[in-house]
């Protein structure tokens, strides 16, 4: 009996070791490594930066162990260069100061593209050893095929707005969920999210000339995001067409997100 327990115990142990390590930053791009202070930054996307909507992952390692680390404070500054002026962007630092998934999600606007001039400086305060760390990363945000940001000046002459397209990523036929965000240029260097205005949403297949029923108009949820549902009937090209308020005062009425899928 006691040898049974002793093998157990044995196989027990060994289990644990064997199971699989997962890589989580296996299907994103890697943006780069810089190392400041004795740790390790990386820097990752879903895809190749376009002027959008762009998540984006930090991973955090010891410089001299390769050790993960994962909790940390985390907080981005997007610069734009362009010579005669400098500007920042809408961006969203991690919503928590523990890792998921051995990453840290945060998400920047670019809100116009440039294969230079696009700087993201990654500022950590890591836990463990209290250690800070910066490092400037060069970006190229190339230019999106289809538009997914619209700079807009309301029409109500105030300051202008930034707006989003989030999602769907992968739209089916059907029901899809919809995301924007909208956000406002304080300053060039201040672009907080809005969130009091009212947007509707008026789907269209420009080609079929008709639209789709049962779509559900986008609500303010957190930091300038506007959650929905936008119902495509069929596959095709469809433009989704905005329309937001401030109160009963118009604000843009003119821009419109378009996507194809088979």
């Amino acid at each position: 009996m006691v040898g049974v327990v002793l093998i157990s115990a044995f196989l027990g142990g060994c289990k644990k070791e064997d199971d699989p390590v997962i890589d989580y930053t296996a299907d994103l791009v890697k943006i780069g490594t810089m190392t400041d202070n004795g740790v390790k930054i990386a820097l990752y996307a879903d895809t190749e930066i376009y002027n959008a909507y762009t998540k984006l992952y930090v991973e955090l390692r010891d410089a001299d162990s390769d050790a993960l680390i994962e909790g940390a404070h985390v907080t981005l500054n997007p610069m734009m260069d362009m010579g005669t002026m400098m500007h920042s962007a809408p961006f969203e630092n991690p919503a928590s100061e523990t890792a998921v998934n051995t990453l840290f999600p945060c998400a920047v606007v670019f809100q116009m593209p440039g294969e230079m001039g696009w700087t993201l400086e990654v500022t950590v305060h890591e836990h463990t050893n209290g250690r800070e760390a910066t490092v400037t990363f060069p970006i190229s945000v190339m230019t999106a095929t289809v538009a997914r940001t619209h700079v807009v000046t309301p029409l109500d002459s105030t300051a202008p707005i930034i707006i989003s397209w989030v999602q769907p990523s992968s739209p089916e036929v059907g029901m899809n969920d919809f995301e924007i965000t909208i956000h406002q240029r304080e300053t060039m260097m201040s672009f907080p999210g809005v969130t009091d205005y009212t947007v509707s949403i008026e789907p269209e297949m420009p080609s079929m000339g008709h639209g789709s029923p049962n779509n559900v108009n986008p609500t303010h949820g957190s930091d300038g995001h506007y959650n929905g549902q936008v119902n495509f009937t069929m596959t095709g090209l469809w433009r989704i067409n905005l329309n937001i308020m401030d109160g009963s005062t118009p604000i843009d009425t003119t821009s419109y997100f378009e996507i194809t899928f088979q």
